[in-house]
């Protein structure tokens, strides 16, 4: 089978589309014939071994994940004798990222209790670009404390995947939604239901005197103390992604200020494919539609991920295997 691989860190000319061995379903195991897979972060900072503390995880001095790509959706080829939720012929959806991901190819297999039944009006597109990123949005949104009805949340770095999602699913909650992105995302941002969008280029939220019940930050670029001016009494930060200073700043000193003070400083731990059964519901009702910027065949994922590292992305990048 074709896959992309990465033998080595580096930017995405390090990949190479290439013949491997197509891979066999262990008993639990459900071999998937790839229709899309979507791009995550997770992705580039694995292929460029940036931060370095993923090489912790990944790989010292070379990838341990030769085909990369997590979010996946296709049609089950085979099952293992174990599987009992799956039959082939079956369309399914996951995030496969406690598997072995390998999602860049033309099959991959995953546990069943990474997989979801595709609902038959959503396209293959559309389900891969669900399982991280409107995940780690709900999560983001309600695991510390549910956004209710007339609260202000504002999402930092809202254009991207799980700020789109973010973005929809706390409108969905009743809340009022401040987005800070780049110039070109706003118009986007607006229409997809934002009630305030703020250009970062032109002006720092932390700095305008005005305060919300939660903050949503998907890029983490400023001190937690400036999160923190920007906090309404009990308000909570969650970070889901940024620089390594903040996520270690919000790690070591948000317990703290936690306790110092009425508000919550805290880092959204992910959990793959939770509540995903709600996610599809809010699909089917219209108030979640995944945002997709462009797809790429397969055989130009590097070029696909060349565009995701550059930060212009509106939404989500697929791959179209």
């Amino acid at each position: 089978m074709k896959a992309v691989v990465n033998t080595r860190y580096g930017l995405p000319d390090v990949l190479q589309v290439m013949d491997i061995e197509k891979p066999v379903p262990n008993h639990n195991e459900v071999l998937i014939k790839t229709q899309s897979v979507s791009v995550n972060s997770w992705d580039w900072d694995i292929l460029t071994g940036k931060p370095y503390l993923y090489r912790l995880m990944f790989g010292l001095l070379k990838p341990k994940l030769n085909v990369l790509g997590a979010d996946v959706a296709g049609v089950v080829e085979a099952v293992g004798k174990d599987v009992s939720k799956f039959n082939p012929g079956d369309e399914v959806f996951g995030d496969i990222s406690n598997c072995k991901w390998g999602g860049f190819a033309e099959y991959v297999c995953a546990t069943e209790t990474a997989l979801t039944k595709k609902p038959t009006d959503m396209s293959f597109d559309d389900a891969a670009s669900i399982p991280q990123a409107a995940v780690l949005a709900l999560q983001g949104l309600r695991d510390r404390r549910p956004v209710a009805k007339g609260q202000k949340v504002l999402i930092n770095g809202a254009g991207g995947g799980v700020g789109t999602f973010a973005l929809q699913i706390a409108k969905y909650f009743g809340a009022e939604v401040t987005c800070v992105d780049s110039t070109e995302k706003l118009e986007m941002l607006s229409a997809l239901g934002a009630d305030h969008v703020i250009d970062f280029r032109k002006e720092d939220f932390t700095k305008n005197g005005l305060r919300y019940d939660l903050i949503v930050d998907v890029v983490a670029n400023r001190s937690i103390f400036s999160y923190g001016r920007s906090l309404l009494p009990n308000g909570i930060f969650a970070l889901i992604g940024g620089t390594i200073s903040s996520i270690l700043q919000t790690a070591i000193l948000g317990p703290l200020l936690s306790k110092a003070n009425d508000k919550t400083f805290s880092i959204v731990v992910h959990s793959p494919n939770k509540d995903i059964p709600f996610i599809i519901s809010l699909f089917e009702s219209g108030d979640v539609i995944p945002v997709i910027d462009k797809r790429y065949p397969l055989e130009d994922t590097a070029a696909a991920l060349r565009y995701f590292g550059e930060g212009r992305v509106k939404g989500k990048v697929i791959i179209k295997v």
